[in-house]
């Protein structure tokens, strides 16, 4: 099973996945977290950020993930860019692929701006980041939509996916499963 998270920088994905993990992670000793941003440093930062390099950079999470999954894994994706013919292939060839929205509006990011992203393409130091100057395009087919405007804690949010993924949820007590 793949769980993909997508959203803008800073809507809060990484911060839902390790909550995911979190919350299963003591019942479900197979499950796997592939982070965008780790994915990115673990081959060597080899890529930039322009949108060819961006579209590479999700195959391999979908490629990674892929095959993970193939081996029995639960995995956990959380990723930037979004496209939809990638977004379709991710649901014609992943494992049980539920996939998550992480929605903000630009004005909440802009106010976040964790990394100084969006501060840095303003000002024309920061080239490539989507939803400025690479065109965001927003999951039209989601089988969850988080509003990541509303103020609620990781955790629960992280318990209101589980919940709807019904492998996920036997994993909260897996004596209900009997």
């Amino acid at each position: 099973m793949v769980i993909w998270l997508t959203g803008l920088s800073g809507a809060g994905k990484t911060t839902i996945a390790e909550a995911m993990i979190d919350v299963l992670k003591p019942n479900m000793p197979q499950l796997v977290l592939v982070d965008g941003d780790v994915i990115r440093e673990l081959f060597g930062a080899s890529l930039g950020y322009e949108e060819p390099a961006r579209r590479e950079q999700i195959g391999r999470l979908q490629r990674l993930s892929g095959w993970l999954a193939r081996q029995g894994q639960t995995v956990i994706v959380a990723a930037l860019y979004a496209h939809s013919d990638l977004l379709a292939w991710n649901r014609e060839n992943l494992p049980g692929y539920f996939e998550v929205y992480v929605n903000a509006p630009m004005d909440l990011l802009r106010e976040r701006d964790s990394k100084g992203l969006y501060a840095g393409a303003d000002s024309g130091q920061i080239p490539n980041v989507v939803g400025v100057d690479i065109p965001w395009h927003a999951p039209q087919q989601s089988d969850m939509v988080i509003d990541a405007g509303r103020i609620e804690p990781p955790s629960d949010v992280a318990m209101r996916i589980v919940r709807q993924i019904p492998h996920l949820a036997v994993a909260l007590d897996p004596e209900s499963a009997r």
